[in-house]
């Protein structure tokens, strides 16, 4: 099976101008790693311009972030059947960056439950991202993750919440170089496999998990070894061209 990678790009590059050049550099990575799903998540802003300007198979695409109605008076945010329209597949739905202070703070569980919902009714992917914003010793962060997956998928029937893909990625570990070790992940990930079966019952062992939060070339391949997980988000690494083409090799 291929590994699902997401290439979180988050507020970067600066100009259209470079994110082309670093999709070129990227399209020709996806090119050389047929063991890989690709999935680029670049600022919305330049979303159109790459899908269109796209002939490949390899690569799909994702938003990073999307409100849950479908028009409005909600001023700098976009829509799902927006985020359709500019080609995208996918979309990322409660990332900790948009849950936790500093960068985010605003974002709720019940606005994960209705963003999931409203994708889903678009025909978009949700890659719905659960975490804890500090670890706790005495694993309390367990009951996080779990109001997490129950709330957002609190209106799905089974058959919807397959099409889900669960990502966990812990707060603490985002955008450094040291994160969860891959036994550990592997504890989290049957944590998350059984929450989803006591929600929806035996299907819910065929939702796909991914690990994000300082993942590098250097643990990839361990993580997806020994972490029981399907694929990965990227973050920083992700806009780092001789980086990110050496954790796709590390992979194959």
């Amino acid at each position: 099976m291929r590994a699902i990678i997401v290439a979180n790009w988050k507020m970067n590059p600066p100009t259209m101008r470079e994110a082309r050049r670093h999709f070129e550099a990227t399209k020709k990575m996806a090119e050389r790693a047929p063991h890989v799903s690709l999935i680029i998540a670049p600022p919305s802003i330049y979303l159109r311009e790459l899908t269109s300007t796209y002939r490949g198979k390899r690569i799909s695409f994702a938003a990073q972030n999307v409100h849950f109605e479908s028009k409005g008076g909600f001023t700098g945010e976009i829509s799902p059947p927006q985020v359709k329209d500019a080609g995208a597949s996918y979309v990322i739905v409660g990332h900790s960056e948009r849950r936790y202070p500093p960068a985010g703070g605003g974002e709720s569980n019940e606005d994960t439950r209705k963003k999931v919902s409203s994708a889903l009714a678009s025909k978009l992917t949700p890659i719905l991202c659960v975490g804890e914003a500090e670890r706790m010793r005495g694993g309390e962060h367990f009951a996080v993750i779990k109001e997490q997956l129950r709330t957002a998928l609190a209106d799905l029937a089974p058959a919807s919440a397959v099409r889900v893909i669960v990502a966990y990625e812990p707060a603490w570990a985002i955008g450094g170089e040291k994160t969860i070790s891959p036994r550990e992940m592997q504890t989290v990930a049957i944590f998350i496999s059984k929450t989803l079966v006591d929600m929806h019952g035996a299907i819910g062992h065929k939702v796909k998990i991914l690990y994000g939060a300082s993942i590098g070339e250097e643990n990839a391949a361990a993580m997806m070894e020994e972490g029981r997980v399907s694929g990965l988000i990227v973050g920083h690494v992700s806009i780092d061209a001789k980086r990110f083409a050496a954790l796709l090799q590390s992979l194959a």
